[in-house]
């Protein structure tokens, strides 16, 4: 069983994390409009972990409106051609690890499906140092999987997330397949206790931590 990874995979991205996610439109959607009441004019928006760029496209209009920068994070080289494909060469992206590079002070940053695949060791220190360059009045905005229920309401929680990959055309040995393959290189995250939730289904939460 090989691990999974995110190399060469750019081109299928699109397509996999909405089979996978059928609630993924939905959230996107939420974060842009939560960010709606975070951004002020002229301001900061980091999107960390960007991927194909789905989420500064949902972005787009806000930022330009705002008269706001947005700068793009994602360490694959080619997801970050992509990106650039797909959002016209609009935005800067920058092909660096997220937990080693320098942010400066921003209004709001979203973490979609992000965190979940730093080193256990790095998840908290990389918040703890994000929050510290957020400006007051702004939020992070992060939409991860987690592992923070108990007893037989977990099981239900697992089962939940596989009935809606299946229902969404998922393959049973597809789903098998990743979830093995996932092993210790996913690790689902601890948010803060000052974290306020707005989204849950199945194993997938969304919190906005605000300063």
């Amino acid at each position: 069983m090989n691990d999974w990874t995110f190399n060469g995979f750019a081109k299928n991205f699109d397509s996999h994390v909405r089979e996978q996610l059928p609630w993924y439109e939905l959230v996107t959607d939420s974060v842009a409009y939560i960010a709606r009441n975070y951004l002020p004019k002229g301001g900061l928006v980091y999107d960390i972990g960007c991927s194909t760029g789905n989420m500064t496209l949902a972005l787009s209009d806000l930022v330009k409106a705002r008269n706001a920068k947005l700068i793009a994070i994602d360490e694959d080289i080619n997801m970050a051609e992509v990106y650039k494909s797909n959002t016209n060469n609009a935005y800067l992206i920058s092909t660096s690890d997220a937990i080693k590079y320098q942010y400066e002070s921003f209004d709001v940053a979203v973490l979609m499906l992000t965190t979940m695949f730093f080193p256990v060791a790095s998840q908290k220190e990389f918040l703890d140092n994000l929050y510290d360059k957020l400006n007051y009045g702004g939020a992070i905005i992060i939409v991860d999987k987690v592992c923070d229920e108990s007893g037989y309401f977990a099981t239900v929680m697992k089962r939940l997330t596989m009935f809606w990959k299946l229902k969404n055309g998922a393959k049973h040995e597809d789903i098998l397949n990743k979830e093995l393959s996932l092993s210790g290189i996913q690790r689902p995250i601890s948010i803060p206790t000052n974290a306020k939730q707005f989204f849950q289904l199945g194993e997938f939460k969304g919190w906005v931590i605000e300063k």
